[in-house]
């Protein structure tokens, strides 16, 4: 059979991830890349320590990413990205732009990290008051919330689920439950961190519920991986990435852009009562009081 004519395989832009060992959600971050873009993954060395504030230090440490990213450049990739939210905030603001230098200098090409791309995004959509839900314990989601304020932005709400394992198993209705109760008083956004929590299908829902733009960790670490090269992340009714999105239900009322690293005016965040957790929880629910009964309009 001749097969001259497929003139094939189609060319590949290729983009580096690398992830915590413990990651497994590889499916989720191929569905932000358009069709001629290949993700090629690698993993930081194991390590018995559950998720924590000394894990993250674990899988950030500068040769950790020196040797995955000397690993990846066999194959080649314009830019590599690091896909974790917690092992990118924990040292603060220099110490997610000293993880980027030490993987550029590694590799020879564009790095990116998932806190990084956080702050480029919230400065693309405008936002400086934001809500935050995340899977960790309440010292990893307090030390999030320190980053986001070295960044100059402002959390007004938040709730965290106390998780130090299998955070890959967390179904929509927790995400969604939680994203509820943390959005209070006069945010501009939601932020949904840990790359290992799904949130794909959930953005679009909750962007239309909640009448603001939706940003979760997979979701920047792809856009910001994907605009160091050029290319638009693919992301169907989604605020960051479709402009129509971005004029709908989830348009913000007119903030402005602010520089990424402007800090404001100190202001409280909220912190309500916890909702039970789960047996295998250390900590509960830190957020907002339940959404009202009468959920906008679509």
């Amino acid at each position: 059979m001749d097969v001259s004519f497929l003139g094939g395989p189609q060319p590949q832009c290729g983009v580096g991830v690398v992830a915590p060992f413990d990651f497994a959600l590889d499916r989720e971050l191929w569905r932000w890349v358009p069709d001629d873009v290949s993700l090629h993954l690698t993993r930081t060395p194991f390590v018995p320590v559950e998720v924590s504030l000394d894990l993250a230090r674990l899988v950030s440490e500068h040769e950790t990413l020196r040797e995955a990213v000397q690993a990846l450049s066999a194959v080649a990739p314009r830019v590599v990205s690091y896909a974790c939210t917690s092992g990118s905030f924990v040292g603060g603001v220099a110490g997610e732009r000293a993880m980027c230098a030490a993987m550029r200098q590694a590799g020879e090409m564009p790095s990116v990290t998932t806190s990084g791309a956080l702050l480029d995004a919230l400065c693309e959509i405008g936002a400086r008051r934001i809500a935050v839900v995340t899977p960790y314990t309440k010292s990893v989601t307090d030390s999030l919330e320190d980053y986001l304020a070295e960044g100059g932005i402002t959390v007004t709400g938040r709730a965290y689920l106390g998780l130090t394992r299998h955070i890959w198993k967390v179904p929509y209705r927790d995400v969604v439950d939680m994203a509820r109760q943390a959005v209070v008083g006069a945010a501009d956004a939601l932020f949904i961190s840990c790359t290992n929590l799904p949130t794909y299908d959930v953005i679009p829902q909750l962007e239309a519920e909640l009448r603001m733009p939706v940003l979760s960790a997979n979701q920047v670490t792809m856009w910001g991986a994907l605009r160091a090269i050029g290319i638009h992340a693919v992301g169907p009714y989604q605020a960051l990435l479709d402009p129509v999105a971005r004029r709908g239900p989830a348009a913000l009322s007119g903030t402005p852009e602010i520089p990424r690293h402007h800090r404001p005016e100190p202001e409280a965040a909220f912190a309500g009562p916890p909702a039970a957790p789960e047996a295998e929880q250390a900590e509960g629910l830190d957020a907002a009081p339940p959404f009202p009964d009468d959920p906008y309009e679509v």
